[in-house]
């Protein structure tokens, strides 16, 4: 299933006309950029520990070693972003193929968020006089919950760049009938302008430095909702970079909690402009599901290798995390059609996003070997529909037991309590211990 997925989104010919389609200085000879993410797809998908590692194992690479890293940190971010939503556009019949339904009908989700790259190696000459963390840079990055796909993304090579400008170019790029879904990083007049000018909605909750509101409306009657209750009202902004302004009129929902959130909040606000027909409800609702991306990043992160702390400059490690993007790509599709062939007979299955990578670790390499790379092109169909079909007849070959995920109880909180330095640095030999203090508590 996943060679099948990966010769869809995959193929070395799409791969080298998106590049040819967005690259502004680079250039192929004898180094074709297909070799390049067929490498690093390796190492994300954690067949290979590292690219160095991936290569070794590659007898016909046309480079030397210098001359592929040297090929790496001068990737274009324009490239990584047509990679990113290219193959959401390819893989989006397949999923909608198969059991899809919208959350809001009528309505397509964007959920949008920004993600950092840990600290890299040092490897670099002008990092290793720096005591601090080499930052390699962040992005933003688009996902589609109806879908699971992620489906655009923006590569910002400047870790300190704000996120609200790196979101711009995506904000250019929204259309109608999507709805947008933010953090409250993201209430800027900028952003929430250029989405309502390409008539398309957004759900972003309120900064505490909103933007200046020239009008507020009566609050209407609250209603009560899973968490407690909420209230809407109207209000009116002005735009102050327009020679002409005018005001726009938008909603602001505000929800009272009976359980305060980690930080203690009780209270926190909305800001929509989504029309009078869906409820201020239904609004709190869908922005609870501006987690699943945060739920996203941590499965690409537990499950797949999107942050290779060897590669420091910053294009590079950017290059890395957008083929980790693909390959999550692959690995949710792969989630969406193992649940519509099993919850027909297991109405409450749940696939398990390591499980699933391990089993494809621990058999991909002895199916190349059992089937050379020339026979594939007659097993992979040609049209969506029909791969959303293969699709489910192999997944109903799949003992669910092996993937199934495994949900744990609620964390219990557990208050941290001062310990002194001398009895934090103590130890002691377990084999010591009496054999009633070894036992596991109930």
């Amino acid at each position: 299933m996943a060679r099948l997925t990966l010769e869809q989104v995959l193929p070395s010919s799409w791969v080298d006309e998106v590049f040819e389609a967005h690259r502004e200085r680079q250039y192929m000879r004898e180094l074709l950029f297909s070799t390049i993410v067929e490498l690093m797809s390796l190492v994300a998908l954690g067949l290979r520990p590292s690219l160095h590692a991936a290569v070794k194992q590659m007898d016909n690479l046309p480079v030397s070693l210098a001359a592929l890293y040297d090929k790496l940190r001068r990737t274009e971010p324009a490239i990584l972003r047509g990679l990113v939503t290219g193959s959401g556009q390819r893989l989006m019949p397949v999923v909608r193929s198969m059991d899809c339904s919208a959350v809001l009908p009528g309505w397509a989700l964007r959920i949008v968020d920004g993600n950092h790259l840990p600290g890299s190696d040092k490897r670099l000459t002008v990092l290793r006089d720096h005591a601090g963390a080499a930052l390699p840079g962040h992005s933003l990055v688009v996902y589609d919950p109806d879908t699971g796909l992620v489906c655009d993304m923006v590569a910002c090579e400047d870790a300190y760049e704000s996120e609200r400008i790196g979101v711009l170019p995506l904000v250019a790029s929204a259309q109608a009938g999507q709805v947008w879904i933010a953090d409250r990083n993201f209430c800027s007049l900028p952003v929430m302008l250029g989405l309502h000018q390409a008539w398309a909605c957004f759900i972003i909750r309120e900064h505490s430095t909103h933007p200046r509101l020239i009008e507020q409306g009566a609050w209407s009657d609250p209603s009560h909702i899973e968490t407690g209750t909420v209230r809407e009202q109207t209000i009116k902004v002005l735009n102050l970079h327009d020679t002409q302004p005018e005001p726009a009129r938008w909603r602001r929902i505000e929800i009272t909690l009976d359980t305060p959130t980690e930080v203690g909040e009780t209270q926190l606000a909305i800001w929509s402009n989504l029309p009078a027909e869906v409820e201020a409800a239904t609004i709190a609702s869908l922005y609870r599901r501006r987690w699943r991306i945060e739920h996203m990043f941590h499965r690409l992160e537990s499950a797949l290798h999107s942050e290779i702390r060897s590669l420091g400059h910053p294009r590079a490690a950017l290059l890395g995390f957008a083929v980790a993007l693909l390959a999550y790509n692959v690995v949710a599709l792969l989630e969406r059609a193992i649940e519509c062939a099993i919850r027909p007979v297991q109405p409450q299955f749940e696939v398990s996003a390591y499980h699933l990578t391990q089993s494809i670790k621990s058999g991909y390499e002895g199916m190349l070997i059992a089937v050379p790379p020339e026979q594939w092109g007659q097993f992979v169909p040609d049209h969506p529909q029909r791969l959303a079909e293969k699709l489910l007849e192999l997944a109903r070959n799949i003992r669910p037991a092996q993937i199934a995920a495994s949900k744990r109880g609620p964390k219990l909180q557990k208050p941290k309590e001062y310990v002194e330095a001398e009895k934090a640095r103590a130890h002691v030999a377990t084999a010591r211990l009496p054999p009633s203090r070894q036992k596991k508590t109930p």
